[in-house]
């Protein structure tokens, strides 16, 4: 098989960086939505679950907005690639949107992985000695798949700015 004409690699490679993205948020999102523990405390135990922290609750947006943009993201570079358009000098306007659309995903992508960062740092010497290491550990590997996550968009986010100036 022939590698990928010239005009294509732009959009070869923003859809790699889109599925790796997407992958990145799908294990977040799996391992937060499944995080629960149950907390021994001297009157009895405490099931505690994911929502049950605001900025998880916050994490779980970011990751849910994350992949409704990645996914349409997704689907807009196949068909460019499809209809054989690869090349990112398309007059329809996708540039534009994928130069604001990367810059405000990635930040609410970073956002989401901080907020989440920072009430598991918070939270997890307080409960310690109760037993809920399990559900911290889980918040920090969920945290840090969102930040790879945002780390890809970032990237996808340089590469739409790069791309933009060409088309101007």
């Amino acid at each position: 098989m022939a590698p990928p004409p010239p005009s294509m690699a732009p959009r070869m490679t923003a859809l790699f960086l889109r599925v790796l993205t997407f992958a990145f948020l799908m294990v977040s999102l799996v391992i937060l939505t499944t995080n629960t523990d149950t907390l021994e405390t001297g009157i009895g135990e405490i099931k505690v679950r994911f929502k049950d922290m605001y900025s998880y609750r916050y994490m779980l947006a970011a990751i849910a907005f994350g992949l409704a943009y990645t996914i349409l993201q997704i689907a807009l570079t196949l068909n460019h690639i499809v209809k054989g358009n690869g090349a990112q000098t398309s007059g329809d306007g996708n540039l534009v949107f994928d130069f604001y659309g990367d810059k405000v995903v990635s930040y609410i992508l970073a956002t989401g992985a901080a907020a989440a960062f920072g009430a598991t740092k918070d939270m997890k010497p307080i409960f310690a000695g109760l037993g809920g290491d399990k559900f911290f550990n889980k918040g920090y590997a969920s945290a840090s798949l969102l930040l790879l996550g945002f780390v890809c968009t970032a990237i996808s986010s340089v590469f739409s700015s790069h791309a933009l100036p060409k088309k101007v």
